[in-house]
């Protein structure tokens, strides 16, 4: 079979299927025929100039590129242009297909596309290997975008930030777009709390749901907000902002309060059994009289926490994972610490007076200045105090 090759119009569906002659000059004389221009010049997919008949394999795929006298829709006047000309988009590294009219329907003054694919204003574009033009964008935006060139409606996409699509209509140049979005972020920002939630509103949620219902306050704001003894057991906390608020007395037994901001606060008499307070800050806290012992074995872990100058007086603490948390200047009086991981803690200047360690581990602790008056229990060797 003889070889043959395939050529469209540059940046155009419109192709022809010719026999490859044997010589590059006769490909060109036929091209030029066969499309009806002069000055012929064939491509690759890539943009690369082809001038040799070697180069070019069997049924390859060659775009032509013509002068300003090619004499079809070559010169892509707006008069001929065809809107419904399917166009194929490689969007960071995704397809999107749709039409020319599509994509210059709108915004035909600001509008990116109506440059890129109107008739005066062509583009030289990059040309993957299925000859879908690149564009450099995120995929992720870019189906919001499209759905409203399709549809003139702003469909959001589950998980998809409204901002990073108003981000890519103000580089799209689509001002229309632009508006929709900026009135849609305006509206929910004004249905956003930007106070920190009160006692009341807690008390109206607690009262709306089970017990069996998981509440989830992740990085909410309860600065100051007077939360005493309410029940608010298995509440995630996780990164909510508690600073200065009133928790005493509060059932607070196995939250989550990880990274939770607690400077200030007051749980004096809270209930912490199984409480997860891994690298919180809870500097300056007060926690006399705290229960962090769950008979059932359960315990409080406070990992890596800072809790620099907190009181925890009078506290029951058996059991508690307080490993490389910072405790400096601390008071711990009369704690119960049996059995507590206090490996790697950093306890200077922290008063331990009256407390019972028995079997706590001090592995690798800092007790410089720390005071170890009237313990309950001696200290042994074996629980390794520097």
């Amino acid at each position: 079979m003889d070889a043959r090759v395939q050529v469209f119009l540059y940046q155009q569906s419109t192709g022809k299927v010719l026999k490859l002659p044997k010589t590059f000059e006769e490909l060109i004389k036929v091209v030029e025929q066969k499309f009806n221009c002069t000055k012929a010049e064939l491509i690759t997919v890539e943009g690369a100039t082809i001038d040799d008949i070697s180069l070019i394999r069997d049924n390859e795929k060659l775009y032509l590129k013509t002068h300003e006298d090619a004499k079809e829709s070559i010169t892509d006047t707006p008069h001929t242009q065809n809107m419904n000309d399917w166009i194929s988009l490689n969007v960071g590294g995704k397809q999107f297909m749709t039409t020319r009219g599509t994509l210059c329907q709108m915004d035909a003054d600001s509008s990116v596309f109506a440059k890129m694919f109107s008739a005066e204003n062509r583009w030289k574009h990059t040309i993957d290997g299925d000859g879908a033009i690149k564009i450099d964008r995120s995929p992720q935006y870019f189906q919001s975008v499209l759905d409203f060139l399709r549809h003139g409606k702003i469909f959001r996409e589950r998980n998809v930030n409204l901002r990073g699509v108003l981000e890519e209509a103000h580089y799209f140049g689509l001002r229309s777009l632009e508006k929709n979005l900026e009135e849609m972020i305006e509206s929910e920002e004004k249905t956003t709390f930007k106070e920190p939630i009160t006692r009341s509103m807690m008390i109206q949620t607690l009262m709306s749901t089970t017990t069996k219902c998981e509440l989830r306050y992740q990085g909410v704001d309860f600065t100051g907000s007077d939360l005493s003894r309410l029940d608010l057991r298995y509440v995630n906390f996780k990164l909510a902002i508690l600073k200065n608020c009133n928790l005493q007395n509060t059932n607070l037994a196995c939250c989550s309060l990880e990274r939770t901001n607690l400077s200030g606060a007051n749980l004096d008499g809270a209930n912490l059994q199984g409480a997860r307070m891994i690298c919180c800050n809870a500097e300056g806290c007060s926690m006399k009289n705290c229960n962090f012992d769950d008979p059932s074995g359960l315990r409080a872990n406070m990992e890596g926490a800072n809790m620099k100058g907190v009181n925890f007086e009078g506290s029951l603490m058996a059991g508690v994972n307080l490993r490389v948390a910072t405790l400096k200047s601390s008071n711990l009086k009369n704690c119960d610490l049996r059995g507590a991981i206090l490996a790697g803690t950093d306890l200077e200047d922290c008063d331990l007076s009256g407390c019972d360690l028995k079997e706590a581990n001090l592995r690798g602790c800092n007790v410089r200045g720390t005071k170890f008056e009237e313990m309950l229990t001696p200290l042994h060797m074996t629980q390794s105090v520097p």
